[in-house]
């Protein structure tokens, strides 16, 4: 037991269970060192608001539940931070039916509360061309390396992660694709733009002659540090740097803005979301669906800004009778 009478993890020694439930956590389902924090942190504003009411983590009902929660809508907590704290409490109830502590769980009637779904960050068709012509500018061998990292990620709509550890191996003998090993370890096919791969050959001479003398990096992006290859914080400086050129607020602009571009651009121009997922690489077409809704967001905005009728409506008021 901790000092001054306190379980490890910041939880009081009179709420019971909860070394047990945090030795779960971390031994089952290898929960970080962040999430038993962030849990722990839970549980105790939790154990703090239902001792008022004279009960406990252990013995908390549904009403306490739900007063809870509504307090925390009170406190002006995000939903997804309510969703968090849900999450730690539902999961705590159920080890304590699962261990015996408890005949019922008070959470099984809760629902979650909704997030909803933020469109993802992109760019325009136009910015992402000044990108790139803003790399052009730059000297060799810069020019060329960023040329050929905006190309691809554009072009192929990779992860950040996934450009950065690139092997040379990666690009296909006639450059035609990109064989990237995502997520999961799994493999797939990407396909590259003429611009693209143009970009791979210009990068690849020269980084023939920016290799030191008997060096046989394997990486398409090498680099001298521990990892071998360019890191993904490092690209995403090059990027930031780069945006002012591009008339690009640097808030805006990450590699993840570039592969959110690539879907959207897709999809606004009519491809199959199933392709947009295997090049992606989701596991779940659920997760592209996101980019049916950044298109209709910009038909509907297209609309209200472009079609007469509507500028019509927005100045007309109603006459009152």
């Amino acid at each position: 037991m901790a000092a001054g009478g306190a379980k490890p993890h910041g939880i009081p020694a009179a709420y019971r269970h909860a070394e047990a439930f945090f030795e779960m956590l971390a031994a089952e389902r290898n929960a970080s060192a962040h999430t038993l924090r962030a849990y722990s942190r839970d549980l105790a504003d939790f154990g703090a608001f239902v001792s008022r009411r004279s009960r406990s983590v252990h013995d908390a009902d549904e009403a306490s539940v739900r007063a809870y929660l509504a307090k925390l809508v009170e406190r002006g907590l995000s939903p997804r931070t309510a969703a968090r704290r849900l999450s730690a409490l539902r999961q705590f109830h159920r080890f304590l039916v699962s261990e015996g502590v408890r005949d019922d769980d008070p959470m099984s009637r809760i629902d979650a509360p909704r997030l909803g779904r933020p469109l993802p960050k992109s760019l325009s068709e136009d910015e992402v061309k000044r990108l790139i012509d803003s790399a052009a500018t730059l000297p060799t061998p810069d020019r060329e390396r960023l040329e050929v990292m905006l190309e691809v990620l554009y072009a192929a709509g990779l992860r950040v992660s996934e450009l950065a550890a690139l092997p040379l191996s990666a690009v296909a003998r006639d450059g035609r694709f990109l064989t990237v090993r995502g997520k999961g370890n799994k493999e797939r096919l990407v396909p590259l733009s003429l611009a693209a791969r143009e970009a791979l050959n210009a990068w690849q001479a020269i980084r023939k002659k920016l290799l030191p003398e008997g060096d046989t990096s394997k990486f398409l992006f090498p680099s001298r540090g521990r990892s071998g290859h360019v890191t993904p914080a490092r690209i995403a400086q090059l990027l930031k740097a780069l945006a002012p050129a591009a008339e690009i607020d640097p808030k805006r602009l990450s590699p993840h803005v570039l592969r959110h571009a690539f879907a959207s651009h897709l999809v606004d121009r009519g491809a199959d979301l199933r392709s947009v997922q295997q090049m992606l690489g989701h596991a779940d077409i659920a997760t592209t669906q996101i980019y049916t809704h950044v298109a209709r967001s910009r038909l509907q905005r297209l609309v209200q800004e472009s079609h007469p009728l509507a500028k019509v409506a927005s100045r007309t008021k109603p006459r009152k009778a």
